[in-house]
């Protein structure tokens, strides 16, 4: 890192009250006082009161991360699903702009939604998010990223493995067993993707699981964009199935039953789901290390540099390679 970079990732790190109030108030907004950190490790996200009004979110970027064109996209795509009036919590306007700065610190301001995470049982509301991912892909469907990166093999499996191999993450008696996993994780999913043929790739949330939900009472409103990526749609919709096959089925046939409401879904995309699945397990692994020296992240995970994780990660891979080799699941379409 320059020292512009690590002078960031240092005011980032001890980012106080008053670094974020401030900003805030000279965006004319009046704090109460009222100040809650919210559930997000990647940024800084805080519900703050505002007299005489409702609360705002105030997301404050990771430096280094993202530059301010790929920041750009995740609010214009926000924008274009919430003007075509989809639940999508977009950056608010102000002073004609949604992305601010406050000396070494990028923030934007939302609306405050509150709500729970979605019911995976509740087929009736499964169909209703594979409308609403479907009502997204439309829309995700009519141009393509400039800046965003693509969900795929590289950016999550192999540069995911390579940085945790190079910088000594993986204990040394386990290296041998993490890379000959990898290797056939890696051949696994290439078979996967040949399976599924020339899927289509468009613009999606990308991270979106139930944690990305929020339900209060009939309403839902859709989160947290500050992933999106370009990839396929199916994407935007495994993350919603839990369990075995036996449990995943009917949670499968309720999403796409929604969904194809709206837009044709291509079947061979379901031969992508374990793969998918494989890559966010290793993508997971790199994300945590990448963060390590944030002090947030050794609070929040401290089990992750244990013999006993890297013993069950290399066992999930394990498992991975066996599920990608099993038939897909079954789409009952109507």
């Amino acid at each position: 890192m320059n020292n512009t970079a690590n002078n960031a990732a240092l005011a980032f790190a001890n980012l106080r009250p008053e670094h974020i109030l401030e900003p805030l108030e000279g965006l004319s907004f009046q704090c109460d006082g009222r100040f809650l950190a919210l559930n997000s490790y990647e940024n800084r996200v805080y519900q703050v009161g505002i007299e005489d009004s409702a609360p705002i979110v105030a997301k404050f970027y990771r430096p280094g991360r993202w530059n301010d064109d790929a920041i750009f996209e995740e609010h214009s795509f926000s924008k274009e699903l919430a003007d075509a009036e989809l639940p999508v919590v977009a950056p608010l306007l102000l002073d004609g702009r949604t992305l601010h700065y406050a000396g070494p610190h990028r923030f934007a301001v939302y609306s405050c939604h509150g709500g729970r995470a979605p019911d995976l049982d509740n087929l009736d509301l499964l169909r209703q998010l594979g409308r609403l991912v479907a009502r997204i892909h439309l829309i995700g469907e009519i141009r393509d990223f400039e800046h965003r990166p693509t969900v795929d093999i590289h950016s999550y499996g192999i540069a995911s493995s390579e940085f945790l191999l190079d910088n000594d993450f993986i204990p040394w008696e386990l290296r041998p067993a993490y890379e000959s996993i990898s290797d056939l994780v890696f051949t696994a999913i290439d078979g996967c993707y040949e399976r599924a043929g020339a899927v289509q790739y468009l613009r999606l949330h990308a991270d979106f699981h139930p944690g990305n939900v929020l339900v209060n009472s009939d309403r839902l409103h859709i989160v947290d964009l500050d992933d999106t990526r370009t990839g396929p749609a199916i994407q935007d919709l495994w993350m919603f199935m839990s369990g075995d096959q036996d449990e995943q089925s009917p949670q499968l046939d309720a999403l796409l039953s929604g969904y194809t409401e709206f837009r044709h879904f291509d079947a061979r995309e379901l031969h992508l789901v374990e793969a998918l699945r494989s890559l966010r397990i290793m993508h997971y692994a790199a994300w945590i290390a990448r963060r390590w020296e944030d002090p947030a992240f050794k609070i929040a995970f401290p089990w992750f540099d244990s013999r006993r994780y890297w013993d069950e990660h290399v066992l999930a891979l394990r498992e991975q390679v066996a599920l990608m080799q099993e038939l897909p699941l079954v789409w009952h379409a109507d």
